[in-house]
């Protein structure tokens, strides 16, 4: 049923899943020869090499389409073709020069982005999803993409639906289908068939692919697996490529403005030089080498080494990317809400006592809350329970409770909404009652009769920091199932206290954040009186708490300003911390959003970065770009360094390219329209522009200063455009010192003036990444990492050294004299100290910030993400 591996491509006909939700369940059961029982492992593994992997899209690094990436550039093609050309009218030394060059060139990017590519397929085959199925009448987790019609797998609130099913079992179950459909609320599921015609949006039968379990539970049989399901159709029909990040986009900015330089220049290059009657060949090979020259050829080839370096040294912190990508989004964080359970308490929750009122017994608070926890009183299971239930069945008295005396009826299981959960009980020989359990703040308005020291307590046990679950009850003889409706006219009983120490590390990590520069906000379903005493006891400032009662009344604007004025966001629903994050975003903030649970899902798809820990429920680990190993924001502030120590690596690339580079071309532009010569031959600038390049290829590994890191990093190409404007002629400045060194002081002939200024310009072009790699003095005060002064250096040597080897008269050069090495000394010397002036003026008048932008992620970001869940490994991870 799904297609070959990473070609998910949706099946002809009508969906198996509209037609299965026509049928009754056992009539599905048996057309797919599956029962009550499961598959056998046999059966299941002969399906699995039949239908192909769960997967809509694939992932392995292809060599040639990292070689097609290569050689897309028109420039680059265009200069190929005319090397061609320029073989059959007599220029054929020239243009196995210009070839062989381009094509080391092509190797060496092709070389480390392939690499990348390959690092990217190892990060990706370490983050697996699992589906509980049963197989053989036994419980088991399998790999989603493992899973094939037939299967019976295990729904529960927080599971993504990993494939199309029809429902067997289902108690209180609904799903938010909002992936597939488009509909925002939760749709509620049941056993009986649809008519036959219903649209996607109507098979309550069923549950889809990438839709979420909102509430309750239940098992469906595997009707449509990968690309012939819903969600599968979806994904494949909008495509394999991802999304652009923000990294990405100001990438792509930059390269587009590079382009139309280097076009411009072409241009008006090889218009000049036909205007002077010049050669046609020479002079478009001249002018397409010069595009080619300023054009960053190993730009992406940077940014992957950079990158796959930087996945690698995450993993070693036990941070792990969905997408390297991610990494350079993840330095431009400059906010970060995140709820405070695991990460600035220890996310143990305890159960710590009953708290009984208007004299109930202690142990029959706890015997109610126990009774409509969501799991069965009669056998209860610990996983997969929030974890206030969890806590509640882990704890000593738990085990001495008399849950046997009773028997559940019916149940209303919780959701995030309500913030409650309801049960129908019945002890032996008496009626039945509802037992309603849940946030104080909801529960409460529902009874009819409460202690009057109620709220007194209440409020004394928030004040001490405990987390608190209200218990109340009503006579229900008349019951024999229970709605959300029968939840009216209760008692209240007592209340349940949980406690969740503050974490030791917890202020030393938010003081590190706050030295990055990053904001820390904090949203929480909690009441404001215990958020608020938890940032007491982590000393952490706080401007005001805003509740998520008001934020309901206010418009996007008000909420916008209200969000910025606001450290803490209590009692917040799921559809409030969304509505939180998009208001921070459009302020032009760069939101990171940290959840682990279901109701953190809606926020982690709006923010910048979504960041959950491995122990997350499955919607919030899909939903994230970053997983963290361990729930701790010090790792979260490794991540955030690491994003910004990358970013700015590349940036020196950048802006060497719109620096000395740029104005070694320009020069270069100026002397061929002033000198009755090629100031340098094509396949000299190709050679030229692959030392420098080559050079350049150990920047991922150079160190960062410690101030580069205190700030948010950000695509800036005003900046960038003022750097080049401003460094490009002071390069061009020496270039022309350079020129009148070889006319005038040596007498040069066009081999010498070419030798000349060839070794002039490597030496600049390369050394000037000791002044832009800092913002310090270079050498004294920061120095460059040794793989980066090593290339350098060995680049520069290989320069001066080319026109005295065997292949100089090959490639046009010729020996030069002695003494222009000493003038080349003080020249070099003169340059970088005017650069260093220059780098200072800079930064202190023309380094403006960058105006705030407002972000937006589409739908296609949202599929793009849960997508990702199934994905079959690549190849080379067997």
């Amino acid at each position: 049923m799904s297609a070959a591996l990473g070609t998910a491509v949706p099946a002809p006909g009508p969906s198996p899943v509209r037609a299965a939700a026509g049928q009754q369940a056992a009539a599905v059961l048996a057309g797919v020869r599956s029962s009550a029982e499961g598959l056998s492992d046999a059966e299941a593994t002969e399906r699995l090499a039949r239908f192909g992997p769960n997967a809509v899209r694939g992932h392995r690094a292809r060599p040639w389409r990292v070689l097609g990436r290569q050689v897309r550039s028109p420039i680059l093609i265009l200069l190929f073709a005319t090397a061609i050309i320029s073989a059959f009218v007599g220029q054929a030394t020239e243009a196995v020069i210009i070839a062989v060059i381009l094509v080391i060139s092509v190797g060496l990017g092709f070389v480390n982005e392939f690499r990348a590519e390959q690092a990217a397929d190892a990060l990706h085959d370490r983050l697996r999803h699992t589906a509980v199925v049963v197989r053989g009448g036994v419980r088991r987790s399998v790999d989603v993409t493992e899973l094939v019609p037939g299967d019976l797998v295990v729904l529960a609130v927080g599971t993504v639906v990993p494939a199309d099913l029809r429902l067997v079992e289902a108690t209180g179950l609904a799903c938010d289908e909002s992936i597939v459909t488009g509909e925002a609320r939760a749709a509620a599921k049941s056993l009986s068939p649809v008519p036959e015609g219903a649209g996607v949006g109507e098979l309550g039968c069923c549950a889809l692919m990438g839709t979420v379990v909102h509430a309750g539970g239940g098992i469906g049989v595997v009707v449509a697996t990968g690309g012939e399901t819903e969600f599968g159709r979806i994904a494949v029909g909008l495509g394999t490529q991802e999304p652009q990040t923000e990294f990405q986009r100001g990438l792509g900015q930059f390269s587009t403005f590079l382009l139309l330089v280097a076009l411009i220049l072409m241009t008006l290059i090889f218009g000049a030089a036909l205007l002077l009657g010049r050669p046609l060949i020479e002079s478009l090979l001249f002018a397409l080498a010069i595009a080619v020259g300023i054009t960053p050829q190993l730009l992406p080839a940077v940014v992957s080494t950079s990158l796959a370096a930087g996945s690698r040294a995450l993993a070693r912190r036990r941070v792990l990317v969905k997408r390297m990508v991610c990494i350079e989004d993840l330095g431009d964080l400059d906010l970060l809400v995140t709820d405070k359970t695991g990460t600035l308490t220890t996310g143990r929750i305890v159960f710590d006592r009953p708290v009984p009122l208007d004299g109930v017994d202690p142990e029959e608070v706890l015997l109610l809350g126990l009774l409509a926890t969501d799991t069965d009183p009669a056998a209860p299971q610990t996983i997969g329970l929030n974890a206030l239930d969890a806590a509640l069945w882990e704890s000593d008295e738990a085990a001495s409770a008399p849950v046997s005396a009773y028997r559940r009826l019916d149940a209303v299981p919780f959701d995030h909404e309500r913030r409650m959960a309801g049960a129908l009980v019945a002890a032996t020989g008496s009626a039945p009652i509802v037992v309603v359990k849940g946030a104080p703040e909801s529960v409460l308005p529902l009874c009819a009769a409460a202690d009057a020291t109620a709220p007194t307590v209440l409020e004394s046990l928030y004040a001490a920091g405990s987390r608190v679950i209200a218990i109340a009850t009503r006579p229900a003889a008349d019951l024999t199932a229970l709605t959300p409706a029968d939840e009216t006219g209760l008692t209240l009983r007592g209340y349940l206290a949980f406690v969740d120490g503050v974490k030791p590390d917890a202020q030393a990590s938010l003081r590190r954040l706050a030295d990055l520069g990053i904001e820390v906000k904090i949203a929480t379903g909690d009441g404001a009186v215990v958020a608020e005493r938890v940032c007491t006891q982590l000393g952490m400032a706080t401007r005001g708490t805003l509740i998520g009662e008001r934020l309901d009344g206010l418009d996007d604007e008000q909420l916008g300003e209200a969000a910025r004025a606001s450290t803490i966001f209590a009692r917040v629903s799921p559809e409030q911390k969304a509505r939180i994050i998009r208001a921070l975003r459009q302020k032009g903030r760069a939101v990171g959003f940290l959840g682990d649970g279901v109701n953190d899902a809606l926020a982690l798809h709006r923010a910048d970065i979504g960041i959950s820990v491995d122990s997350a429920v499955d919607v919030a680990k899909d939903a994230a770009d970053v997983l963290l190993l361990d729930k701790d924001l010090d790792v979260l502030a490794d991540g955030v360094t690491e994003g910004r120590r990358i970013f700015a690596n590349t940036i020196k690339y950048v802006l060497m390219g719109t620096s000395s580079n740029f104005g070694n071309m320009f020069s270069a532009s100026i002397a061929s329209v002033i000198l009755p010569f090629l100031p340098m031959l094509p396949g000299q600038i190709l050679l030229n522009n692959l030392l420098y390049d080559s050079s350049q290829l150990a920047i991922p590994s150079d160190h960062v200063d410690a101030e580069q890191l205190k700030a948010p990093s950000h695509w800036d190409i005003g900046a960038i455009r003022r750097f080049m404007l401003l460094f490009g002629p002071i390069s061009s400045l020496f270039d022309f010192a350079t020129f009148g060194l070889m006319l005038f002081a040596f007498q040069a002939g066009p081999p010498e003036f070419r030798s000349g200024w060839f070794i002039e310009s490597i030496a600049t072009q390369t050394l000037i990444v000791f002044a832009v790699r800092t913002r310090r003095v270079p050498f004294l005060r920061s120095r460059a990492s040794l793989p980066l002064t090593v290339s350098v250096l060995a680049v520069v040597v290989v320069g001066a050294w080319l026109p005295y080897s065997p292949v100089s008269e090959l490639l046009g050069f010729t020996p030069l004299p002695a003494q222009f090495f000493l003038a080349l000394v003080g020249l070099v010397l003169l340059y970088l100290v005017l650069v260093e002036a220059a780098k200072v003026w800079y930064y202190a008048r023309l380094s403006a910030p960058r105006a705030p932008m407002v972000r937006q992620r589409a739908y296609p970001h949202r599929v793009a993400r849960r997508a990702a869940r199934f994905t079959a490994r690549s190849p080379r991870a067997g």
